[in-house]
């Protein structure tokens, strides 16, 4: 039987036991007065890792990365007023890319709403079509009915958070003083066991998923398309799932003979099969090769990819298209998809590889093998003629390259991202590669990488560029106090090196480019560093570059920083792509 002091400590308690036992195991608390009575809960619920961040746009992603690595459900606390805002990006991402939260906004009680008292809000739905699920708890009562409630909802919040479509669910919890846990009578005596302790060990109430297996008629129907179509491709986009996903792949691409584009974040790429292609943008930015190889049949897993070139190839090929979707998510923006299978996407890969042995040899798979032959040849010769320069493509392939197996890598969006996917080829090497690439936006990067450390418990690497850096240089503050090992290589070229990608580059005025858009900011980045008290590193060549990462991977808070003209990034983009593309020649390819 647990001992209560007041009311406020009952229903926080019996709260946080529900969420355990339906499966959260990290809490992210941010200091606040309401919210109190939860704070310390987390801090006392056995099976639960509580921590403390100051900021709650910083916690929010941290609790992000706790959840998008571990998989489970990650609870996320604020005190009430505004600070519940502060999780809307981080809620936002979490239900586009499908990562379970369960978010406790404390609130003042009602006779407080409406009547100007400090730090009150209007809380209820604060995140809108973004929560899966919304409850306001009301106010704490020492009643079995009420308890039942509670205990029943968070249950069924837990379970909603899990289930498919992930997301983040919002409890609204409302307080009412004492919010310290002072002694105060509030007829304990008079609760059932059941009310008062929930069950041992499990849910209040276990709400049990459907399972998530493939209609087997249409994947029977596509297997017998699979099997009457030599020219495939299967294309993996983004996916976060760690569950043989992988292999699933190479298996389905051996039995069909279809090449793979596989995206650095989709799980399939790093420790893929010998049909796992990596230079896939440069292959088909090469017109001859493109458009002799438009495929019949394209199958879609993950979400969205990053790179334009093969998405513009994949919709002007007219294949037939299948998306295959774990959580219900339609990653289909040019409504190409003749067919979209929910369900497990493992299991749907074992059932259309059945009956099937085309291997790796036949001449389609063959092209594209050659042709990303020549492209790695010529990419490789490039990078050899400047043996000790580090462009932005070559600080991508360096710092996956140092990587040992098993590593966690988090990648920031926008051209980080992209280099990653474009210049830092597959290998047998397995690596866990992490992003936001549910809203692709740059808030939140190093508090996400920090969340995906804390679940590992092992090193992490972070590869970010300055700019997303800045927007979230309070992190290092949550890093210096959370003491999770990471490794941040920043690519520092003083601005936003995307926006010089974009037609605004071209038709802007020079001075209304730069303030706009290029937006220098002139930041000696050793200092961010200093306030998380890293060890900060400023390698220039790719030797120094790697000796950087394999030191930060022995455990510590390192920054790497890389400085590069930004200027000249256009420049070494296009002069690389050219030169690969060129390299493929006019064929034969197989």
């Amino acid at each position: 039987m647990s001992v209560d002091v007041n009311v406020n400590v009952l229903w926080a308690r019996a709260l946080l036991e529900e969420l355990v036992r339906g499966g959260v195991r990290h809490a992210v608390v941010c200091p606040g007065s309401r919210s109190s009575p939860l704070a310390l809960a987390c801090a006392r619920t056995e099976g639960l890792r509580t921590w403390s961040v100051i900021d709650e746009r910083g916690a929010g992603f941290f609790a992000l990365g706790l959840a998008k690595h571990s998989r489970a459900p990650v609870v996320l606390v604020a005190t009430s007023g505004t600070a519940g805002a502060h999780f809307y990006p981080a809620v936002i991402e979490a239900s586009l890319s499908h990562v379970p939260l369960v978010v406790l906004t404390a609130d003042r009680p009602l006779e407080l709403q409406g009547w100007g008292a400090a730090q009150t809000v209007p809380q209820a739905r604060f995140y809108g079509e973004h929560a899966r699920f919304f409850a306001d708890l009301g106010l704490a009562e020492a009643s079995d009915v009420a308890l039942m409630h509670l205990r029943a909802t968070a249950s069924r919040a837990v379970a909603t958070a899990r289930r498919a479509p992930r997301g983040a669910v919002q409890l609204n919890v409302p307080f009412r003083e004492p919010l310290a846990p002072v002694s105060e009578p509030f007829g304990e005596e008079r609760l059932s066991a059941l009310a008062r302790d929930g069950r041992q060990g499990a849910p209040l109430t276990h709400l049990v998923p459907p399972v998530p297996v493939p209609d087997p008629a249409v994947l029977e129907s596509v297997r017998r398309r699979v099997a009457a179509t030599e020219r495939g491709i299967i294309v993996c986009g983004p996916r976060d799932e760690v569950d043989g996903f992988g292999e699933a792949i190479t298996a389905l691409s051996l039995a069909t003979g279809y090449p793979v584009l596989a995206e650095s974040v989709s799980q399939a790429r790093y420790g893929g099969g010998p049909l796992t292609l990596s230079y896939y943008d440069a292959v088909l930015r090469h017109g001859p090769f493109a458009k002799a190889h438009r495929p019949e049949l394209v199958l879609r897993f993950g979400g969205g990819l990053t790179p334009k070139a093969p998405q513009q190839w994949l919709e002007a090929s007219g294949a037939e298209v299948v998306l295959f979707s774990d959580e219900g998510g339609l990653f289909d923006p040019g409504h190409r998809a003749a067919t979209v299978v929910e369900g497990s996407a493992v299991a749907a890969c074992e059932v259309l590889a059945r009956g099937l042995s085309r291997g790796a040899t036949g001449r389609w798979p063959q092209a594209f093998l050659a042709a990303e032959r020549l492209a790695r040849g010529a990419l490789e010769a490039a990078f050899a003629e400047r043996p000790d320069a580090l462009s932005e493509p070559r600080i991508a392939r360096e710092v996956v390259a140092a990587l040992p197996a098993g590593s966690p890598l988090f990648v920031s969006s926008s051209m980080p991202i992209r280099d990653v996917d474009a210049f830092a080829p597959a290998g047998a090497v397995p690596l866990r590669v992490l992003a936001n690439r549910g809203a692709n936006g740059i808030d939140g990067i190093l508090s996400s990488a920090l969340g995906v450390a804390a679940s590992a418990a092992r090193p992490t690497v972070l590869l970010t560029g300055d700019l997303a850096l800045l927007h979230d240089v309070g992190a290092f503050v949550t890093a210096a106090r959370s003491r999770v090992p990471l490794t941040v290589v920043v690519v520092n070229n003083d601005g936003g090196g995307i926006f010089s990608f974009l037609p605004i580059a071209q038709v802007a005025k020079q001075d209304e480019f730069e303030a706009l858009f290029g937006t220098p900011h002139g930041v000696d980045l050793s200092h961010a560093a200093a306030l998380g008290g890293a060890r900060f590193h400023r390698p220039t060549t790719p030797a120094g570059l790697r000796a950087a990462v394999r030191e930060g991977l022995e455990g510590g808070l390192h920054v790497v920083e890389v400085r590069v003209d930004r200027a000249a990034n256009v420049d070494d983009h296009r002069q690389l792509f050219a030169r690969m593309a060129a390299a493929i020649g006019e064929g034969p390819w197989a």
